[in-house]
């Protein structure tokens, strides 16, 4: 590499002996400096506002804020920090909305180590790892392969299809905490997972798609008011 500077990297994983493990292959690496770890998404956005590392090498299903939702956050902040995604599912329902947050790879966690620094250094260059069974699904999908969407609605559970409607009638998530009689917190995950599901980036588009869907309906709507 020309620059002679050395490449941060946060780790981002909610079981600490997997940070504890990355964490002591990739000290050994010349050039890399491990300069933090975190263990939620939360608290990943708030070091890389602090620290602004060059890659953040993050898991995609953790408590609390999960890694797409987390991808998204860490962009807004810093565009030049590459996101890798570290994560044992290779899922439509996973692999898309992380790559359309900004992920710029998506890896496995079956993938040996030296694999991994490969994948860190392609992204220092701003280059593209996807994992072989998560490229065979998005070159499916480049290739029009887009029967999935009424499985995608299907996956949907009848508490999150609760939660679309009240989002498509415009409703806080505190409103709809209280219409259903569960906490904010639960409907920050039914939220979250319905934009997973659904590969949808904020709730105006989940209001255009329940609208789009027929889930919900003009005559409905006017019944409601």
């Amino acid at each position: 590499m020309a620059r002679q500077s050395t490449v941060s990297i946060l780790i981002v994983d909610d079981h600490e002996v997997v940070r504890n493990g990355i964490r002591s292959y990739l000290e050994t690496i010349k050039d890399f400096e491990v300069v933090g770890e975190a263990e939620s998404g939360e608290k990943a956005v708030r070091m890389v506002t602090e620290l602004i590392p060059d890659i953040v090498l993050l898991d995609l299903i953790m408590p609390g804020m999960d890694g797409v939702e987390t991808t998204r956050q860490i962009k807004k902040i810093t565009p030049r920090t590459q996101v890798v995604v570290l994560t044992s599912y290779h899922e439509d329902v996973h692999i898309f909305p992380a790559l359309k947050a900004g992920a710029i790879s998506y890896i496995l966690k079956d993938m040996k180590m030296e694999k991994l620094v490969e994948a860190l250094q392609r992204a220092v260059r701003h280059e593209v790892t996807l994992h072989p069974l998560v490229a065979e699904r998005v070159l499916e999908n480049i290739r029009g392969n887009d029967s999935e969407e009424p499985a995608l609605f299907t996956e949907l559970t009848e508490r999150e299809l609760d939660v679309l409607r009240l989002i498509a009638k415009g409703m806080t998530n505190s409103q709809i905490a209280e219409s259903l009689v569960i906490s904010e917190n639960t409907v920050k995950g039914h939220v979250s997972n319905i934009l997973s599901k659904l590969h949808l980036a904020d709730r105006t588009q989940v209001a255009v798609y329940a609208w789009q869907s027929g889930i919900v309906n003009k005559e409905q709507m006017e019944k409601s008011k």
